[in-house]
């Protein structure tokens, strides 16, 4: 009886192992790199968890320290520039999530992301930048990274920044 036990607990243990790392496991795969979470520049905290949400203060597009999107898209940058800076806002939203819950696997779902666009007054085409960091979620977390949104153009974003995400998840 004690064998069969320890046979059931060690299912258990490799089951738990190979469920633990999944989203990290995916973000391997994707060639992403968590950055360590910088701390908040300011008078707030990067999470605030409230019973089974977790929101996430706006992240702007750092990288290796660096503000990589600057000015306004549209003007000084592209579309497709302004998507990859809304994508790399959301993989900065990660690490500050991992840190406040321990594991990324805790999120159950993304219900709210929400975009701010640095750009000119004409500009309309704020969804197609945000959907950088919509596109992004959906990839790692599959329909759990399905969520409502809101894409704002602005005139101006911390440091300059071209995108800034926050968002907001359902943790178990």
């Amino acid at each position: 009886m004690l064998f069969k036990n320890i046979r059931f607990c060690d299912r258990i243990n490799t089951l738990a192992a190979q469920l633990l790392p999944m989203i990290e496991e995916k973000l391997i795969s994707l060639g992403v790199v968590l950055p360590a979470p910088p701390a908040s520049a300011g008078s707030y905290v990067p999470v605030v968890i409230a019973g089974s949400l977790a929101f996430v203060s706006g992240q702007i597009p750092i990288q290796d320290g660096q503000l990589k999107h600057k000015g306004k898209v549209g003007k000084d940058l592209s579309i497709e520039a302004g998507q990859q800076a809304a994508r790399l806002c959301a993989i900065n939203g990660l690490p500050q999530l991992k840190h406040a819950l321990g594991s990324l696997d805790r999120i159950s779902r993304f219900v709210k992301v929400t975009g701010y666009v640095s750009c000119e007054p004409s500009f309309t085409d704020q969804p197609k930048v945000v959907n950088g960091a919509s596109d992004f979620l959906v990839q790692v977390f599959g329909d759990n990274g399905r969520h409502a949104r809101a894409a704002v153009g602005v005139s101006s974003l911390p440091l300059d920044s071209a995108v800034e995400v926050e968002f907001i998840a359902e943790i178990r």
